[in-house]
């Protein structure tokens, strides 16, 4: 994996803007298409929207649909309709997630259920759902619709999954990668998959595999992060996992090896309804000298190994090169 450590060194930001860069007018018309699916007559719609097209990311899911349309050299239009609507299902995630999480920001503004009600915050998410559908139901394709259906059942399920966990402190590591497949490498698998059937078809198996991998390597880095980044770098609170009782990979892999004490001042923190930054410091702590972190990452590389060696399928290109950097991209994400 000598190519993605090397890419690992160059800052996150700067390495985005690269792997965006085969594919960044397109990006620009997907940013419009998004704002004609989501828009509506209704004035709390319009608002909302508004609201949620300012919050959008670093359109990373498009990005990732649009160079797999452009694998085989000859990307397809619809390709543009596709990748809006992927983000725009991303964005119900985000929209679902911080009412359920009684979240207040979402990467430094006010989120949805903060600003209205969490009344409009579920329903605003259904209507991104719904929007995103009937735009690929205007495509025509029941192959990419049947993806993206499964895409949407299967973040529905990793949301129950996560909901359904009784004692958060027997969530084993293979309870982990089921959720983390469904809550964010089926969206990624999802995107480069039906972005296939946009321009690359006879490599839609590999790419849907790149995708999961990479989805799984994205997950596990981004909980690492929450032990070991504050919110400058990650858009939320660092430890804002574990303060509300959630439990990651790294956590995971500490948990058989932390002493009785360690173990005690854990149980501790999940017994404590607002836990306080002098137990939660205490609590990384102990994850990290028992090795969850290491272990974590190890585990993350070797998924990116893994959605590395399935990008070999595909020619030489700027979208191949570019998805190639997008490895190293989501494993170093702290600048």
């Amino acid at each position: 994996m000598s190519g993605v450590t090397a890419r690992a060194r160059t800052p996150a930001t700067n390495a985005l803007r690269e792997i965006q860069a085969p594919v960044n007018d397109r990006l620009e018309e997907v940013v419009v298409e998004m704002q004609r699916i989501a828009t509506d007559d209704l004035p709390l719609i319009r608002e909302v929207s508004g609201h949620l097209l300012q919050m959008r990311g670093k359109m990373f899911r498009p990005t990732l649909a649009l160079l797999s349309s452009a694998a085989a050299g000859q990307p397809e239009a619809r390709a543009i309709t596709l990748a809006a609507s992927v983000e725009l299902m991303h964005l119900a995630t985000l929209v679902h997630d911080d009412s359920v999480d009684h979240s207040v920001l979402r990467r430094g503004l006010p989120t949805v259920n903060s600003l209205f009600s969490h009344q409009v915050s579920v329903i605003m998410g259904d209507f991104l759902y719904t929007r995103a559908l009937m735009a690929l139901v205007r495509m025509g394709d029941l192959e990419i619709m049947k993806i993206v259906a499964d895409v949407a059942n299967e973040l529905t399920i990793g949301e129950m999954r996560q909901l359904s966990a009784v004692d958060a402190l027997n969530f084993s590591e293979d309870d982990y990668y089921h959720l983390i497949r469904a809550k964010t490498a089926s969206l990624m698998s999802g995107a480069c998959e039906s972005g296939a059937l946009c321009g690359a078809a006879q490599f839609r198996e590999p790419l849907a595999h790149f995708g999961d991998r990479l989805g799984m390597a994205f997950q596990i880095a981004d909980d690492i992060l929450d032990y070991t980044e504050d919110q400058s770098v990650t858009g939320k609170p660092g430890g804002l996992d574990l303060r509300e009782h959630k439990v990651s990979l790294p956590l995971i892999a500490a948990l058989p090896r932390v002493s009785a004490a360690g173990r005690t001042r854990i149980d501790e923190l999940f017994a404590t309804e607002a836990p306080d930054d002098e137990l939660l410091a205490d609590v990384i702590g102990i994850v990290s000298d028992a090795g969850g972190i290491e272990y974590s990452r190890r585990r993350g590389e070797q998924f990116a190994h893994d959605a590395e060696q399935a990008l070999r399928v595909l020619p030489e290109s700027p979208a191949r090169a570019a998805l190639t950097d997008s490895i190293a991209y989501v494993m170093d994400r702290r600048s």
